[in-house]
């Protein structure tokens, strides 16, 4: 069976809830996160989602200091994320999956998705 759970960290509450809806349409279990910092919280009570979907530029905890704690944790660092920023041409890490611009293009998220999480 196919994992469902996503994490969706992202501090615009509009875009965090389109991506929500859209993915929750799939069938998808969607957790949200407004910063880094609620992110890594929030990972700490679910059981393996199959993909992070991060932001870069958030207050509190910004995407990368995000990716620099989950990278320090065994049990977080093999979750596979997908990079959905207008500043996603500033993502060089060897920790990410892809980098998706805003304004996203649903049809490319799912797609993307849906590898990861079958």
């Amino acid at each position: 069976m196919a994992c469902k759970k996503i994490l969706v960290v992202e501090d615009d509450p509009d875009i965090r809830s389109m991506i929500s809806l859209a993915l929750e349409i799939e069938g998808y279990d969607v957790v949200g996160a407004a910063n880094g910092k609620e992110g890594l919280e929030r990972l700490s009570g679910l059981s393996g989602p199959c993909l992070i979907l991060l932001d870069l530029m958030m207050p509190v905890m910004n995407g990368w200091e995000f990716l620099k704690a989950k990278r320090e944790s065994d049990a977080l660092a093999v979750i596979p994320v997908l990079v959905v920023s207008a500043f996603g041409d500033r993502a060089q890490s060897t920790d990410i999956q892809g980098v998706m611009k805003k304004p996203i293009d649903l049809e490319s998220l799912l797609g993307f998705v849906k590898r990861y999480c079958g």
